[in-house]
């Protein structure tokens, strides 16, 4: 591939960088505080804003409601600090599991009053940000399902789940779409109401073709192949978001790139594959997948493990896009199993990153993100400016599972 195909090919590559990963971060056993963390939205913005400027290919943040604020709940407001920082909202995500009432479910509880608490926080508060804001995704994860055998009806509870969906879905707005999410345990060990991919698509194509199945590299159980579920889902049209993280043994939220890399090669592999397809639909759901950073970068500096992880998927792209899909496309016709897998291994060993240094340089970024931040002081002087601005060292703002 020529460097002026390749260059246009990288210019498209777009990840939405989550608000909650700038703030206090850490396990299930507490949180881990850290100088200059974000504390506000503004200040998460302002994070954000430091990752797109050092990478230029992560325009967005995602918000998670209620963990992020807007002073006097004015929106717009935000959409115009956003505009100003040179980025903009994206996806926006309920939270239909942190509160306490929600202990048996939230569009599944078996309690009418708590159902409908959960839908119109998505279906009302959360879908009117997404008009302020300009967002135009809706970002579902559920929590629900059951501990004990017998606690109850399994069957009741996915009628629930659906009619929650749809009541959600006929309240989109205009012009967006509805991400639903699966995860195949926790906070729910005997059974999860959205527990695989199966079950999210079944959900969506309930509701019709504006709801799209999200896939969470963490969310799936030890030796599944996702990058089967990734094709599927493009081939039926029906993959819309792709959260970025790596994982030991469950759902670990480590930053991206840190445990498997090659996974993640063969998992671009099927979405490059499928851009580059005469497939129209695979082509085109390719093409819109909305993919964003979901991790957790415990001991690590926040800003630091974005920008990490940023150019560690730009290299997994990259890599990918660099596949001879025509030399594949022959051993596979020939039956040639050793030849395909070493079509592979040649653009996953090719060393990409001169090049994403001289595109970045052709862009006005600087050549290496990851130094030149570390390099910068920006750390530093953010953590002795909100220090003085909150009074002390800066505490760290919600978190939860996820």
């Amino acid at each position: 591939m020529d460097q002026t195909a390749f260059f246009a090919r990288l210019d498209r590559q777009r990840i939405e960088t989550p608000s909650w990963g700038y703030s206090r971060c850490g396990t299930r056993f507490g949180a881990i505080p850290e100088p200059g963390q974000a504390t506000t939205l503004d200040e998460k913005l302002e994070d954000a804003a430091i990752v797109h400027r050092f990478t230029g290919i992560c325009p967005s943040v995602a918000l998670h409601i209620p963990w992020d604020k807007a002073p006097n709940n004015d929106w717009v407001a935000m959409k115009r600090r956003a505009d100003q920082l040179g980025i903009r909202i994206g996806a926006i995500n309920p939270n239909v599991f942190q509160d306490t009432r929600y202990a048996l479910g939230s569009a599944c509880s078996p309690f009418a009053d708590v159902r409908a608490m959960a839908i119109e926080h998505m279906a009302g508060e959360c879908t009117q940000i997404m008009r302020d804001t300009g967002s135009d995704t809706l970002s579902l994860w559920f929590g629900d399902g059951t501990n004990y055998p017998g606690q109850d009806c399994m069957r009741t509870r996915k009628r629930r789940m659906e009619a929650a969906l749809k009541a959600v879905y006929e309240r989109l707005p205009a012009g967006s779409r509805m991400l639903v999410e699966y995860k195949c345990f926790e906070p729910s060990f005997y059974h999860t109401d959205i527990q695989d991919w199966g079950s999210a698509l079944l959900f969506c194509q309930k509701c019709g073709p504006k709801a799209q199945v999200l896939v969470d590299t963490g969310h799936h159980l030890p030796g599944c192949n996702i990058e089967h579920i990734v094709a599927s889902l493009l081939d039926e049209g029906r993959l819309g978001g792709f959260h970025f993280n790596a994982r030991k043994y469950a759902d670990d939220d480590l930053t991206v790139g840190s445990i498997d890399p090659y996974q993640m090669f063969l998992i671009y592999n099927e979405l490059v594959g499928a851009e580059d397809s005469s497939d129209p639909v695979a082509s085109a759901t390719a093409k819109n997948v909305a993919y964003m950073f979901d991790q957790s970068p415990t001991l690590k500096h926040r800003i630091e493990a974005t920008i990490q992880s940023t150019v560690f998927v730009q290299e997994m792209y990259a890599k990918a896009v660099l596949v001879d899909r025509a030399a594949l496309a022959k051993a596979r016709a020939e039956g040639d199993v050793t030849g395909a897998e070493e079509v592979l291994r040649d653009a996953y060993n090719s060393d990409v990153r001169p090049a994403l240094a001289k595109w970045r340089t052709a862009k006005g970024l600087l050549a290496e993100p990851l130094k030149a931040y570390r390099a910068s002081g920006l750390k530093e002087s953010a953590a002795k400016e909100r220090a003085i601005r909150h009074g002390s060292a800066a505490a760290g703002a919600s978190g939860g599972f996820q």
